[in-house]
């Protein structure tokens, strides 16, 4: 035991002087050849051992976080050796990877060869390059998730078993990516043919540092992760991981650890997600889904198959006014006498199936309305209600030409 120890610490002290090394000036290839002299393998937590014992004797994390990318290349012939743990369909670091495997096709066959094509360009297509460049590189910035989730998902929990400086290190290389996909896109978005060699630039500095932290993760951080978290901690990092949203992909099926029971699995998730509504597509609170249909530019009414008003949104400028008065009445006793065969056969056809939408449309002061009802069905088919909505066309009538997103 004290000889395992002992190798243990020895293993640790060379690493931390490998690192030393490099800090004062000395190549990859010279710290390379002492490291494959010193150590033949070595673990993922070691590596964050080590960065973590450099932390805690005073060196800042900006300085580990400067040389990580030359950290990582030092050890990646050993690292690609180090077997990978196998991972289950939606468990998140196999949702992690899923993502990784996302942003390479799309860096590989979409970024990459329109990057080589706006190289070679004629300066009357590079505009348009441009502009495709900032579409994808768009999408690329959907790495955000990804990246919300490690750092405010995972962090914490490896932050528990006192591993802090590796995941500052990598949050603050993360930042770094943010920045450079910020500053290329809006490079491409305002494209000038002057700025052209540096929209490529920072744009291929975006991916290298993008496909380093993937080496990072997956041969690191996920490792280290696996051998650190407990099932359990794992399975809340899941139930959590809807609330940021995922990066490219969706995950396919949801994991449960082998301890959790299924008549368990709703009281965990509980208490992982009240004050939560969940929805097919994500989660809100209350006040969050009060907000945003407040702030739809349409009036929403809400009648159920009963035919009694349960809701409307409280737009600032609405149509028709509405009061709360109206909740709980039934829908008839709500409009005039002359129009009340005509919503009760509305109501009929959309109950039957007979239709599933109708419109009108009127001029109202110096509003051009149009009213839509929708028959609200579920997965099943079956009528579920009715909804309202209501907006003023007119604004959009004088809309004329293109305004792109980009503009």
């Amino acid at each position: 035991m004290t000889e395992l120890l002992n190798n243990q610490d020895y293993r640790k002290e060379a690493l931390k002087e490998i690192i030393r090394e490099l800090h004062r000036g000395k190549s990859v290839e010279e710290v390379k050849a002492r490291f494959n002299e010193l150590i033949k393998d070595v673990a993922p937590a070691e590596i964050s051992l080590m960065e973590q014992a450099l932390i805690n004797e005073g060196l800042p994390v900006e300085e580990v976080q400067r040389l990580c990318d030359v950290h990582a290349a030092v050890f990646k012939d050993s690292l690609e050796r180090a077997p990978q743990p196998e991972t289950i369909p939606g468990h998140p670091v196999h949702t992690f990877k899923e993502e990784n495997r996302a942003l390479e096709d799309l860096m590989i066959r979409e970024i990459q060869p329109l990057l080589a094509e706006l190289r070679r360009a004629n300066p009357d297509v590079e505009k348009d390059l441009a502009l495709k460049l900032a579409e994808k590189l768009n999408l690329l910035q959907d790495v955000n998730k990804h990246y919300s989730r490690k750092e405010n998902l995972l962090f914490p929990y490896l932050e528990k078993y006192q591993i802090v400086g590796p995941p500052k290190v990598m949050w603050g290389v993360d930042d770094e990516i943010r920045d450079l996909l910020k500053e290329a896109r809006d490079l491409a978005v305002n494209y000038v043919p002057d700025k052209k060699e540096e929209l490529i630039t920072r744009t291929e500095a975006a991916l290298a540092k993008i496909k380093e932290m993937i080496f990072k993760e997956e041969r690191i951080l996920f490792p280290m992760a696996l051998e650190t978290l407990t099932e359990d901690e794992w399975y809340r990092i899941m139930l959590d991981s809807a609330s940021i949203g995922y990066c490219l992909i969706e995950p396919r099926e949801d994991w449960r650890p082998a301890q959790v029971k299924p008549d368990q699995k709703e009281t965990v998730a509980s208490e992982e997600t009240r004050g939560y509504i969940k929805f097919a597509t994500g989660i809100l609170t209350p006040r969050e889904i009060s907000l945003i249909f407040d702030h739809l530019p349409v009036d929403i009414t809400f009648v159920d198959k009963d035919n009694v008003v349960k809701y409307f949104s409280n737009t600032r400028e609405r149509i028709f006014t509405r009061s709360r008065a109206v909740i709980g009445r039934r829908v008839e006793n709500c409009h005039p006498p002359a129009s009340v065969q005509v919503v009760e056969k509305l109501i009929a056809d959309f109950k039957s199936g007979r239709k599933d939408r109708e419109s009108f449309w009127l001029h109202l002061g110096d509003k051009y309305v149009l009213i839509q009802y929708f028959a609200v069905r579920d997965e099943k088919g079956d009528f579920a209600g009715t909804l309202e909505v209501t907006m003023d066309l007119k604004p959009l009538q004088a809309i004329s030409g293109e305004k792109r997103i980009m503009d």
